[in-house]
């Protein structure tokens, strides 16, 4: 057993020098299609994705590894691990713990900051075969616009996602719970950066579809929600936190139900496109997100349970499609019928 670099930001230990062999997936260009087979094809803010299955942010690190394993061509989409303009070491140790249903985390934004992105990883990332987006945090306003202006100078990036509400750092969450400021920042992004402009939203706030509309205001492209559920856990017998810092972010399947109800009531309020994000592990739970309101989807914490989740919901949901005679994925996107 290894811990594997730079996707050990959540210190989980993968088997990968004794991970069963599997043949990576044939890769498809984006307009490619297979007779009698679905269309999983989608439209985001004007990006065209082979798919609607992304992988998250902080959950997939900057792709190296799990490149040994598949074709990252096959992925509707790749989100890069959170960068700042300067490096990070992130938070003390113990910063992650598994829970029912779910896991905590307080890595606090772990990188490598964009000098060494920009340099070392972006390259490596161009060469992934499938849509890039880079995302980004700041401490105040004038670190976003920096750092979407640097992003947004550089080719073979599809989109720049700000997180604006990441719960484990001194103020990470200021920009998602005013929406003042998220309409402040992302309005000044804007004006560097041509890129389409994802805002990342959380759910840690009174008003989410507030949120989401001064986002929309500010000029946003799309929506991604949500981040984390503040959460805690206590170790009874030591009668203290276990998590060095306190607290840290619950993903995982027992947030699904809370995105779904932040999908589906922000795609009531928004014109924006969402990609939404928590708790999916199945084909099913990308059709329920779909159904919500949502374009597309994250896979995040599922990556560490199976390093092969996002190819098989891929290939799970092409599946649920034919079964349920579904010709166009994208058919399905505010589909979902009222109690009347």
């Amino acid at each position: 057993m290894r811990y594997v670099a730079h996707m050990d930001v959540f210190a989980v230990p993968f088997l990968f020098d004794t991970v069963p062999s599997h043949p990576k997936p044939h890769r498809r260009t984006m307009t490619e299609s297979r007779p009698n087979e679905p269309d999983l094809r989608v439209s985001f803010a004007g990006i065209e994705l082979p798919n609607p299955i992304l992988v998250a942010s902080g959950t997939f690190a900057y792709g190296q590894e799990v490149a040994r394993l598949y074709d990252l061509s096959v992925l509707g989409g790749l989100v890069s691990k959170t960068i700042t303009r300067e490096p990070r070491a992130g938070n003390p140790p113990p910063r992650i713990m598994e829970t029912v249903g779910g896991m905590l985390n307080s890595i606090g934004l772990q990188n490598p900051g964009i000098d060494a992105f920009l340099a070392e990883y972006l390259p490596v990332l161009r060469e992934a075969g499938c849509p890039l987006i880079v995302n980004v945090a700041g401490e105040d306003a004038e670190d976003f616009v920096a750092l979407a202006e640097r992003v947004g100078r550089e080719p073979g990036i599809a989109a720049v996602e700000l997180n604006l509400s990441c719960p484990n750092v001194a103020g990470g969450l200021d920009f998602s719970t005013k929406p003042q400021e998220t309409e402040g920042v992302i309005r000044a992004v804007k004006q560097v950066c041509s890129l389409p402009i994802f805002a990342k939203l959380s759910p840690n706030v009174t008003s989410i579809v507030e949120v989401a509309q001064a986002a929309e205001a500010g000029g946003a492209d799309g929506l991604s929600m949500i981040n984390t559920v503040v959460g805690m856990a206590i170790d009874a017998k030591k009668r203290r936190p276990v998590l060095a810092r306190g607290t840290g972010g619950l993903s995982g399947s027992a947030i699904k139900p809370v995105a779904l109800a932040a999908v589906w009531r922000t795609s009531q309020a928004v014109k924006l496109p969402i990609i939404g994000i928590g708790g999916i592990t199945s084909a099913t739970d990308v059709v329920e997100f779909l159904l919500a309101g949502a374009s597309a989807v994250q896979v995040g914490t599922a990556n560490f349970v199976d390093p092969w989740s996002a190819p098989k919901i891929i290939d799970g949901l092409a599946a649920w499609c034919r079964d349920e005679g579904v010709d166009r994925v994208s058919d399905l996107v505010g589909a979902m019928k009222t109690n009347a």
